[in-house]
């Protein structure tokens, strides 16, 4: 197993950067979620913002060699959990929900963080299932203080799914990050608390809780990347990088300074 790297106060400027990027990129996307777009669009926009900030995607290209990442971004529709490629033929419709994953390499640093959007006029049920992951994630950088464990987190993330009597996807974790998109250690959203790698101040970590509203069983796609529920149910997926300090936690993918 690879070491849990902990950043210097330069690395940490420079993850600090690359967060307010990605966090930028993810925003402006975000604006162009509407009924009539196709994720292609969405994909193609996202690489326009990177270019124009000196970013490179840390998706594309990402993998197997014979069947790397096709887009600049993950564009997931409805059942689509995670991994989803960005496509003219799909088009969005009043009533989606759609996940944009957008993690880039920054000056060698990397940002990544994840929104769920709402398109028009939703259910209450997905509605519901947008408002819990979301607040999960926060429930979880509640608990990303030094001193306590991964598991603290996971377990937080867990308890208030069940609590709204949400599946959580248990094939899919977050993650370390840093001058890699995936580094150590894992962060699961379930778990046991005071369990896992202690939490010291300078490990940067990606938290990402991904929810379902039935079971949290996914499949792929023939396209060899997308992630979808098995039962064809909605998903939702949120994610922020964060910093562990000696004091409370630091969101590293906001627009803020």
């Amino acid at each position: 197993m690879s070491k849990i790297i902990i950043k210097t106060e330069e690395e940490i400027e420079g993850m600090r950067e690359a967060g307010r990027c990605a966090a930028h990129i993810l925003n402006e996307v975000k604006q162009k979620v509407v009924a009539g777009v196709s994720t292609w669009e969405l994909d193609q926009f996202a690489k326009s913002v990177m270019d124009s900030l000196g970013a490179v995607s840390s998706a594309h290209g990402y993998g197997d060699k014979k069947n790397p990442y096709p887009a600049y971004i993950c564009v997931s529709l409805n059942d689509e959990i995670v991994h989803g490629i960005g496509r003219r033929d799909v088009i969005v419709q009043d009533g989606d929900i759609v996940s944009l994953d957008v993690a880039v390499n920054y000056r060698g640093f990397v940002g990544d963080n994840t929104v769920t959007v709402g398109v028009g006029t939703l259910s209450k049920q997905h509605q519901l299932l947008l408002d819990v992951t979301e607040q999960a994630l926060y429930k979880g950088i509640d608990q990303a203080v030094e001193g306590n464990c991964i598991g603290d987190i996971s377990w937080a993330i867990q308890s208030f799914a069940e609590k709204h009597r949400l599946g959580v996807v248990r094939e899919l974790v977050g993650h370390g990050v840093g001058r890699q998109m995936h580094e150590e250690p894992q962060v699961p959203n379930y778990g046991m608390p005071h369990s896992g790698p202690r939490l010291k101040a300078g490990m940067t970590i990606a938290i990402e809780p991904m929810f379902t509203l039935g079971l949290p069983k996914l499949c792929t796609l023939d396209d060899g990347w997308t992630l979808v529920t098995q039962d064809g149910s909605y998903s939702a997926h949120f994610e922020h990088t964060i910093l562990i300090t000696k004091d409370s936690p630091e969101i590293l993918t906001t627009l803020k300074k």
